[in-house]
């Protein structure tokens, strides 16, 4: 399994970056905010349609959250993006038994209430037009793993240009209220009714 890298000055610097570059490519990045449990940790669970979406989020904790950001991402980005192992990025090495300890190495990190982790249950890059967010089994054995005791936060990101030569990205959240019991098909589903509101709400926006 790839894990984390710890550089602060690499950390600090990356974080100024990622920040003047959503400055500079974007008329806006909107987000509301969602009521946590502070004393707890984060799984977000997001769409997956670009490049920006791991950045958008790392913003949004640094501005927001304020926890410490983690994202599992696959072994290719890991390794293409060598700076990505120093914001948080892990990743399994090969398949089978190495992603299954990755998914609990992942749980075990939201039993630390100082933590937040990052997954795109989608698992790959999808079309910011889908009209339904699919989940991969991987995320329920992450939640699993865990002691459960954390805040599951749903996040949407749509783009839109508008009038403007550079778009405007927008975050929905919704911390969802955990179910004694938990089964992909129930996530799956409160997933995809945040999202379906949120894209009510991003076509009703006018410029």
């Amino acid at each position: 399994m790839y894990q984390p890298k710890k550089n602060t000055i690499i950390f600090n610097f990356f974080s100024w970056y990622i920040q003047f570059i959503i400055r500079k490519d974007f008329a806006a990045y909107k987000y509301d905010e969602a009521a946590i449990n502070t004393a707890s940790s984060i799984l977000i669970l997001s769409n997956h349609f670009s490049w920006w979406d791991g950045f958008f989020i790392f913003y949004l904790n640094k501005k927001v959250f304020k926890k410490q950001f983690h994202v599992l991402v696959n072994a290719d980005n890991y390794k293409k993006v060598g700076f990505l192992k120093y914001l948080g990025a892990f990743a399994p090495e090969t398949r089978g038994k190495d992603v299954l300890a990755t998914l609990d190495y992942a749980g075990k990190l939201l039993d630390e209430p100082q933590n937040l982790v990052l997954i795109f249950p989608q698992g790959k890059l999808h079309s910011n037009h889908e009209k339904t967010v699919k989940f991969e089994k991987g995320v329920m054995q992450v939640i699993n793993a865990s002691k459960k005791k954390l805040n599951v936060v749903f996040a949407a990101t749509f783009i839109d240009y508008f009038s403007k030569r550079k778009p405007s990205a927008y975050t929905y959240l919704q911390n969802w209220t955990n179910e004694e019991y938990v089964s992909l098909q129930l996530l799956k589903s409160e997933y995809n009714k945040h999202y379906d509101q949120s894209l009510v709400k991003q076509t009703q926006i006018t410029e």
